[in-house]
C-alpha cells in the first residue's frame, strides 16, 4: 500500500519536536545531582506537568484503540466499566503522593526499589523487586511499541516496520538523552495532543452521524443493547469487577504511578495535580470510550467487517475525518503509545542502574563517578529500548491481553508490598519476599493455564495469594522476634 504523505507530515514534525525537546533537557543541569535529575526529575515537577505525565501513565494506546473497539462492541457498558479509571490518579497521588514524597526525601530515595529496601532491610527483596520491574515492563514496552506500529500502519498506509523504527528511535533517544525530566515533559505534550485529538474525532463524529440525536436514534433501533450496562450478557458482573480491580484500584501501586510521589515540587503542587490529573483523566476516558459507541451509530457494522476490535478507531477516522486533518488527529494515540513506552523505559532503567549496580558497588565500598552514571544510565535505558524494539519486531499476537498481563504482575509484585510497607509497623520483609515471589508466580501460572475463580480475572488470584502470603510470612518471621 503506498503511504499518505499528508498523513505522514504531521507525525513526523511530532517526533521531531519530542526529540529536540529531549536534547533541550539534557542542557539542563539536573538540581540534586545527576541520579535525581535524571531519574525523578530532581523532584521539581509543578502541578500541571506533575497532573500530565501520570495522565500520560494511565493512558496507552489500548486506551486510544483497543479500549474503543470494545466500546463499539459492546456499548454503554463498556464506559461504565472503564470509568474506575478516573479515580486512579487521585487515590495514587492521595494515599501515596505525601508519604513517599517524605520519606524519599529523609532517606533521599531515587527509585520506588530505594524505598521498598530502606522499608524492609532487604537486599534480596530490593533484588526481585527490580527483576519483577524489568520483566514486566519489558512486557508492556513490546505490546505499547507492537500497537503503535500497528496503528500507525493501518492509518498512514505505510508499512509496520518503518513505524516501529520511527517510534524506536524518537522513544529510546529522547529518554536516553533527558531521562525523567524529558519524559515529564514530552508527557505533557502528548497528554494535550490526545486531548485534542479525541476533540476532533469525536466532532466529526457526530457530524458524520447527523447529530447525537440521530446516532442514538440508530442504536436504538439496531443495537438496543449496547444502551444497558450489561449489554444482553457481555458485560457480566464478573468482568466489571475484574477490570476495576485490574485497571482500578490496584493501579494505585504500580511502581510508575507511584515514583511520580518523588518527583513533585510542593504539596501545593501535588494538590493540585490530584485535581487536574482526575479532571483530565475523566475526560479522556469517557470521551474517548464514548467515540467507540457513537461510531458504531455512524458505521453500523460489526468490529469484524472492520478488521477487528483494534481496527475500528483507524477505520473510523478515516472514514469520518478529512484527510487534511487525519494526520493531526492520529497523533494522540500515537502519543498515548510514545508517552507510555518512555515512563515504563525510565523506571525499568533506574532499576538496573540505581537499585542493581549502583547499590552493589556502594556494598563493595567503590565510589562511581558522575560522569560513569551518566553514561552508564543513558546507555542502559537505549540497551533495554533496543532490546524491547527488537522482540517487537515479529510482533505477539492478542496485545491487549499482554498489556494487561503485565498490569496484573505488578500489582500482585507491588500492592501489599507498598501499602502494608507504608502504613503499618508489623510488616515485615518474609511477608514481603513471600508476596512478591509467591504471589507472583501464582499470578503467572494463573494466567497460563487460563485458570479463573467465579469467572474473574486471574488477577484476582494473585492479589489473594499474594495477600495472604504476606500475612503468613509477616506471622512467622513476628512469631521467631519474640
Amino acid at each position: 500500500m503506498n503511504g499518505n504523505l499528508m498523513v505522514l507530515l504531521p507525525l513526523l514534525g511530532f517526533m521531531a519536536a519530542m526529540l529536540a525537546l529531549g536534547i533541550y533537557v539534557r542542557r539542563q543541569s539536573h538540581a540534586g545531582g545527576f541520579l535525581s535529575g535524571y531519574f525523578v526529575g530532581g523532584q521539581t515537577l509543578g502541578a500541571f506537568v506533575l497532573a500530565m505525565t501520570m495522565v500520560a501513565t494511565y493512558s496507552s494506546v489500548s486506551s486510544f484503540v483497543g479500549g474503543p473497539g470494545m466500546a463499539y462492541e459492546i456499548g454503554f457498558g463498556w464506559i461504565y466499566m472503564a470509568v474506575i479509571q478516573t479515580m486512579t490518579i487521585f487515590l495514587v497521588l492521595g494515599i501515596f503522593g505525601k508519604k513517599v514524597a517524605r520519606l524519599a526525601r529523609r532517606i533521599h530515595a531515587v527509585t520506588i526499589v530505594d524505598i521498598i529496601r530502606h522499608r524492609y532491610q532487604s537486599d534480596a527483596l530490593a533484588a526481585l523487586a527490580a527483576f519483577a520491574i524489568v520483566i514486566f515492563f519489558a512486557a508492556s514496552m513490546v505490546a505499547q511499541f507492537v500497537g503503535g506500529a500497528q496503528l500507525f500502519a493501518a492509518v498512514t498506509g505505510y508499512s509496520y516496520e518503518l513505524g516501529l523504527v520511527l517510534f524506536g528511535i524518537v522513544v529510546v533517544v529522547y529518554t536516553s538523552i533527558g531521562g525523567f525530566r524529558a519524559v515529564a515533559l514530552t508527557d505533557t505534550c502528548c497528554a494535550i495532543v490526545m486531548m485534542l485529538g479525541i476533540v476532533l474525532l469525536f466532532y466529526y463524529v457526530l457530524e458524520a452521524g447527523g447529530g447525537l440525536a440521530a446516532i442514538f436514534a440508530n442504536l436504538r433501533a439496531a443495537h438496543p443493547e449496547m444502551l444497558t450496562p450489561t449489554a444482553a450478557g457481555r458485560m457480566p458482573i464478573s468482568l466489571y469487577v475484574s477490570q476495576w480491580l485490574l485497571v482500578g484500584a490496584l493501579t494505585i501501586a504500580l511502581p510508575q504511578s507511584v515514583v511520580r510521589g518523588i518527583s513533585y515540587r510542593s504539596s501545593r503542587d501535588m494538590h493540585r495535580a490530584m485535581i487536574i490529573g482526575t479532571v483530565v483523566i475523566a475526560f479522556m476516558n469517557i470521551a474517548v470510550n464514548l467515540v467507540g459507541v457513537l461510531g458504531r451509530g455512524v458505521l453500523g457494522v460489526d468490529a469484524k467487517a472492520l478488521g477487528g476490535v483494534d481496527s475500528v478507531i483507524p477505520q473510523l477516522m478515516a472514514q469520518v475525518m478529512p484527510p487534511e486533518l487525519l494526520g493531526f488527529a492520529i497523533i494522540g494515540p500515537l502519543a498515548a503509545s510514545i508517552s507510555t513506552i518512555s515512563g515504563v523505559l525510565i523506571v525499568a532503567s533506574s532499576a538496573v542502574v540505581k537499585d542493581v549496580y549502583l547499590h552493589h558497588q556502594q556494598q563493595r565500598g567503590k565510589c562511581v563517578e558522575e560522569k560513569t552514571l551518566r553514561r552508564l544510565s543513558m546507555g542502559v535505558t537505549a540497551t533495554l529500548g533496543i532490546i524491547v524494539f527488537v522482540l517487537a519486531i515479529a510482533p505477539p499476537s492478542l496485545i491487549w491481553l499482554i498489556n494487561m498481563f503485565a498490569f496484573g504482575g505488578l500489582e500482585t509484585a507491588f500492592f501489599w508490598v507498598l501499602v502494608f510497607g507504608l502504613f503499618t509497623t508489623w510488616a515485615r520483609r518474609t511477608g514481603a519476599l513471600a508476596a512478591m515471589g509467591g504471589g507472583t508466580v501464582i499470578y503467572c501460572a494463573a494466567m497460563a493455564a487460563g485458570f479463573k475463580t467465579l469467572g474473574l480475572h486471574p488477577i484476582a488470584i494473585g492479589i489473594t495469594a499474594s495477600l495472604v502470603l504476606f500475612l503468613a510470612g509477616s506471622w512467622w518471621e513476628r512469631s521467631r522476634e519474640t
